[in-house]
């Protein structure tokens, strides 16, 4: 199988994963976003001449985190938009039939992570008959951050979901020297990557790009364009520069990652300080009224998307994640119970509806659930009901996977469907999320969940029946027969989601 592909600006070399699959890596997609193009739209890479070796990740972007098997972001690295291919092999008189694309846009709060984490590797996705793309695309303040406009600099928000958009023009314009087809792209992310999906979904300048999204832990909802301006200010003030273009394009990436971080502490050290206290994200997507008119679950509602299909899965414990990890600050006492339900403005009688559904919880697995739900899991569920609800294809799952035990338990928490999903449970440095080794039955569940997303990017069918079908089970539900880790307040569905139908999402303000 030949590791050399041709692409609209120049040869790339491969190099083979496992038999029959090929990988190029660190694929550059647009030009590096700075200098004269920082805080702006992204711009095509330029041509090469040669053959470019494409065998290693390209930069990730700038950030602070240090993710388990990833590269770290170095200052001074540039050409951070860059994307990588896996490509099966093919038996001899099928080269001709294009397969379908899976492209997967990385989670991390908008603010990290990059597609060299080891659980997104491609390898096992292409052997089940998919083109795999994973994409890098600005994070923190670069892809996020407020910049006024400034006489002749207008920088657009939501750059990085421009970079994403660019990275699928290139999949367009260049997929099918790898064997794939073009017109047949899933759009797949997890947590702040799902909801850059979904955002896909209802943008103009994405439009014809694919034809189906899987959205794994959608986050909700987006920021109001006053949220960001602060935040903005914020960042500015504590990297020492003006709040304008100019002030900030002269602050280096360096600085303004320190500054974001300087942000986010503040508020995890004061507990008076509102909803950002618990677990401050300060970056996200921004409904602006122009690249992205407003959250994606009332554009998909109002049937922005009828037309893409959609598949959404979340864990029924997502919140378990943050708490091990030490991201979020725990509710122990009734009173900080009720700070917290005060601070997000939910209904006062959600605690103790939770309470009802089970009496033996703690006040702490009380405040993990509802904050998963409400981050997660009741926003994911919202996105599947409007999207059928305006006339969609859609399919629901929830990943219930646990392992209990003699020791600390590992939950059906965040991330821990995506090793799965991708087939890669026997990666060293997701065993955190997977709680060990992975058991026969881990690998049996790993082999549902790929068999189902390559069947939905290649179909629009994952194996079971769309939401909307009255007579049959329209969720299907991942686990393994093991000892629980935890209380499962998701087995009265029916009974949990009625605590939300008085909670309206709007876009975050303050």
């Amino acid at each position: 199988m030949t590791s050399v592909f041709h692409t609209v600006s120049g040869r790339v070399r491969g190099r083979p994963a496992v038999r029959g699959v090929v990988a190029v890596l660190g694929i550059p997609y647009a030009e590096p976003p700075f200098g004269a193009d920082r805080f702006m739209e992204p711009r095509p890479h330029g041509p090469w001449a040669g053959v470019r070796d494409c065998v290693e990740y390209g930069p990730v972007p700038p950030q602070s985190a240090e993710l388990p098997g990833a590269p770290r972001w170095s200052p001074g690295d540039e050409d951070v938009l860059s994307l990588n291919v896996w490509t099966p092999e093919r038996a001899p008189g099928t080269e001709d039939r294009p397969l379908p694309v899976l492209v997967w846009i990385h989670g991390g709060a908008y603010t990290f992570g990059s597609s060299a984490q080891p659980d997104f590797d491609g390898t096992a996705l292409a052997r089940a008959g998919l083109v795999v793309v994973t994409l890098n695309y600005r994070v923190g303040f670069e892809g996020f951050g407020h910049v006024p406009a400034d006489g002749e600099y207008v920088c657009p928000p939501n750059r990085g979901l421009l970079d994403q958009i660019a990275a699928l023009e290139w999949v367009r314009d260049n997929i099918a020297f790898f064997g794939g087809a073009p017109d047949r792209v899933t759009v797949a992310g997890q947590s702040a990557g799902a909801t850059s999906a979904a955002c896909l979904m209802t943008m103009d300048g994405a439009r014809g790009l694919f034809r189906r999204v899987i959205a794994h832990s959608a986050v909700g909802p987006v920021f109001a364009p006053e949220l960001a301006e602060r935040l903005g200010r914020e960042v500015a003030a504590a990297a020492r520069v003006p709040p304008t273009h100019a002030g900030l394009a002269a602050a280096s990436p360096q600085s303004l990652v320190r500054a974001s971080d300087a942000v986010v502490d503040g508020y995890r050290r004061d507990p008076h300080s509102g909803r950002l206290s618990w677990d401050p994200v300060i970056f996200g997507p921004v409904a602006d009224g122009r690249v992205l008119r407003a959250d994606p679950l009332d554009l998909i509602a109002a049937g922005a998307a009828a037309d893409t299909g959609l598949l959404v899965c979340h864990t029924t414990q997502e919140y378990r994640l943050m708490s091990a990890v030490g991201s979020c600050a725990g509710a122990a006492t009734e009173e900080e119970l009720s700070r917290f339900i005060k601070d997000f403005g939910l209904p006062e009688s959600l605690s103790e509806g939770y309470r009802r559904l089970v009496p033996d919880a703690s006040v702490r697995d009380i405040h993990l659930a509802v904050y998963g739900d409400l981050m997660f899991g009741e926003y994911s569920n919202r996105l599947a009901d409007a999207h059928a609800r305006s006339g969609g294809r859609t399919f629901l799952s929830r990943f219930a996977r646990q392992r209990g035990g003699t020791g600390p338990g590992v939950y059906a928490w965040h991330c821990a469907d995506v090793p799965f999903a991708f087939g890669n449970l026997a990666e060293e440095n997701i065993q955190f999320l997977i709680g060990g080794p992975p058991a026969p039955s881990d690998h049996g569940l790993s082999d549902r969940m790929v068999a189902a997303w390559a069947g939905f990017a290649a179909t629009g069918d994952p194996g079971w029946e769309p939401v909307g079908d009255v007579h049959q089970d329209t969720v299907r539900v991942w686990g393994t027969a093991a000892p629980a880790a935890g209380p499962d307040f998701w087995q009265d569905v029916e009974a949990l989601r009625a605590l939300w139908s008085t909670f309206t999402y709007r876009p975050e303000r303050f």
